[in-house]
């Protein structure tokens, strides 16, 4: 019986709704891959696959238009995809037919910045590197920071810490970057004393 509500109710939407007002509805639920599913724009297809971390799908999908603002958003999947050489020629796309736009000048930048840290041999890149599937702490390691604890003088699991990490991240592709670059060039600095 609940089977022939859903189907119903799905059907009752497919009729008064397009399949784009109901990939935008899922869209506003937050529903993002619902959404990229019912979506038949290019554009608004790759914004639902892109808000659910499906970056190489938003970026395929982005290419299904030839805008400057596509392949702006291709490029910003590509980025976040750790793709930055497709991510450089997506917002050199977009540049050329929209020549001074800032916001794509900048982050075309930022992955050629990006693209040139990946190149650098020698020299340990911690967690930067491409290809890295999980996160692993030394135990043993002697800590010359200060550790990190609770009230209770405890100090926190690696679960733990993992978990409060993953709640502190930004989830705006531009700010993640702004401040990963920011933090990048402080301890260049610090280097160079």
């Amino acid at each position: 019986m609940r089977a022939l509500a859903v189907i119903a109710t799905l059907t009752w939407a497919g009729l008064w709704f397009t399949p784009d007002q109901q990939g935008r509805r899922h869209f506003e639920r937050g529903e993002f891959l619902a959404a990229a599913e019912a979506f038949q724009d290019p554009l608004w297809q790759g914004a639902a696959f892109y808000r659910a971390g499906e970056f190489e799908k938003a970026a395929r999908a982005f290419a299904r238009r030839d805008t400057a603002e596509a392949h702006y958003n291709q490029g910003n999947a590509w980025l976040m995809n750790g793709k930055y050489e497709d991510a450089i020629a997506s917002y050199d796309r977009a540049l050329t037919r929209r020549g001074g736009w800032q916001e794509a000048a900048d982050n075309r930048d930022l992955a050629a910045a990006r693209l040139k840290m990946t190149s650098v041999t020698g020299g340990d890149m911690g967690d930067q590197k491409i290809g890295a599937d999980k996160i692993v702490f030394d135990k043993n390691a002697k800590s010359e920071g200060q550790d990190t604890e609770v009230a209770g003088g405890k100090a926190l699991s690696d679960q733990e810490m993992q978990s409060l990490w993953l709640l502190r991240v930004q989830t705006r592709p531009a700010d993640f970057l702004k401040a990963k670059f920011e933090y990048q060039q402080a301890m260049k600095g610090e280097g160079a004393k």
